[in-house]
């Protein structure tokens, strides 16, 4: 049992924006960082899709329409998974905070709190790692559409861009930050390392594929 004290997730989507800013901004753990990554990355998602939404159908884009259709589909499909990794977030640090609170006095519960303890900070490092995987999809459907684009939409497209990229580093350091607390004989403490380093540097790079590409649709210097 625990000491009774719940810090229960809460239900994100059923928060206005104001309530949810209020309720990242309290004494509250959840929800935190790792959620606000991935409700980053869902808003990347969103723009992009919105600027293949607005491109579709024009008449100089008539012969992109498969592959604009395929950026918005991605993007609706990413949008989904993202929101709900931020559900599932809030949920994976609530957990490992409840495992941590589990009484040890005797061997059974400390075999038991031991156990708890391992398996919620797996999930807490392993959601955060998923959330920087999908928003580097975002990232590539950003570098896809940033050149085929409505030009009209274009700064969306990097906004978009911008959002996913921040999305992949928020999410990279919940990663880092859940990682010390596994056995060090976890694989996932180096697995989910290196492929965190590979995750941050490659989404640096199509952050600035993409807003080159913005800014010369732009009319600006790559």
């Amino acid at each position: 049992m625990t000491d009774g004290t719940s810090t229960a997730a809460p239900a994100l989507g059923d928060l206005t924006l104001r309530d949810l800013a209020d309720q990242l901004a309290s004494r509250a753990p959840v929800p935190g960082g790792g959620t606000a990554a991935a409700l980053a990355g869902a808003l990347g998602a969103s723009l992009v899709g919105m600027v293949a939404e607005l491109t579709i159908g024009r008449p100089d884009a008539v012969e992109r329409q498969e592959v604009l259709q395929s950026i918005r589909d991605d993007a609706q499909r990413l949008r989904r998974s993202l929101l709900d990794l931020a559900e599932a977030d809030a949920a994976a640090y609530d957990a490992a905070m409840q495992a941590r609170r589990l009484p040890r006095t005797t061997d059974a519960e400390r075999a038991r709190r031991s156990a708890e303890v391992r398996r919620t900070m797996l999930e807490a490092a392993r959601v955060p790692l998923e959330t920087a995987r999908r928003a580097r999809e975002v990232l590539d459907l950003a570098v896809r559409i940033a050149p085929i684009g409505n030009p009209n939409a274009i700064s969306d497209a990097g906004v978009g861009a911008q959002l996913a990229s921040a999305a992949v580093r928020g999410a990279v350091l919940n990663v880092r930050i859940n990682l010390p607390y596994l056995p060090a004989d976890d694989p996932l403490r180096d697995e989910a390392g290196r492929e965190a380093a590979l995750l941050e540097g490659a989404a640096r790079q199509r952050e600035d594929e993409a807003l080159s590409t913005v800014a010369l649709q732009l009319g600006g210097e790559a």
